[in-house]
């Protein structure tokens, strides 16, 4: 093991191996089980029991020490730090191992979606997706997912701004259409866009909203557009796309509400 550097503190380090001491395997130990654990003397190991306690961080019967729900605040702290990249991660990789198709996270900026989280699965467009990749918002169902959120003015601000050429032959390409379209992923509730950014490719998407119920991002599964009949979308592609969208919300919520 390598010796400490100057700028180690002893004392924390004690009291963190006290605290990693108990659990799943040992969620209650005396103060000898701890001490033999910690290989710390059993006068050390009370004095860093005993603070615990007074922190509120371990509980005691006098015989028996344990952990009390306050330690997942220390989680929380580190949690709290973390952006959408990082906490919507899992949950695409869930996703993604779950249908077996490519999943993402992204957010609008100004007229574009941007990729902030990805999973991919196979190539099915003929441009490579990075983090950061951009794309026309009113082509793709996150883009529309997006839209639909944005109040009156912020969407006729879009409109003005936008330019709504058409990508494909199925492209929804004017204002009044698009309209129409939002309307409907607002009601839906999610988005299914087919072959409107390129030839082959479907794409679904749902908001993922905070804790104060504003869409902050979006969430989708990219799919060949001959891969799954419109049932099988609706059946099982868009279920599990809700579950990983509730999944993710419910994580912002918690974590938010604890910072």
């Amino acid at each position: 093991m390598a010796e400490p550097s100057l700028e180690y503190v002893q004392s924390l380090g004690r009291g963190l191996a006290v605290i990693r001491s108990f659990d799943a395997e040992h969620p209650r130990r005396t103060l000898s089980e701890v001490a033999a654990a910690t290989e710390l003397t059993r006068a050390t190991a009370r004095r860093f029991l005993l603070t615990l306690v007074e922190l509120g961080y371990v509980r005691t019967d006098g015989g028996q020490f344990w952990l009390t729900p306050k330690v997942l605040e220390l989680g929380y702290s580190f949690l709290s730090s973390l952006g959408l990249p990082e906490l919507s991660g899992p949950h695409l990789e869930a996703l993604a191992g779950r249908v077996h198709e490519s999943t993402s996270v992204s957010i609008l900026d100004g007229t574009d979606i941007v990729y902030v989280a990805r999973v991919p699965v196979s190539r099915i467009m003929t441009v490579s997706i990075d983090i950061g990749t951009r794309f026309p918002a009113f082509a793709t169902s996150m883009g529309r997912v997006l839209l639909a959120a944005l109040d009156p003015e912020a969407l006729d601000r879009y409109l003005s701004e936008a330019d709504l050429a058409p990508i494909t032959p199925s492209t929804i390409a004017s204002a009044a259409q698009l309209r129409a379209e939002l309307e409907r992923v607002r009601a839906l509730g999610f988005c299914v866009v087919d072959q409107e950014l390129e030839q082959g490719l479907r794409s679904m998407a749902a908001p993922i909203r905070d804790r104060h119920g504003a869409v902050v991002a979006a969430v989708n599964i990219s799919t060949h557009a001959a891969r799954y009949t419109a049932s099988e979308v609706h059946d099982f592609l868009i279920p599990a796309l809700l579950e990983t969208s509730a999944a993710i919300e419910h994580d912002l919520t918690q974590i938010r509400s604890h910072t």
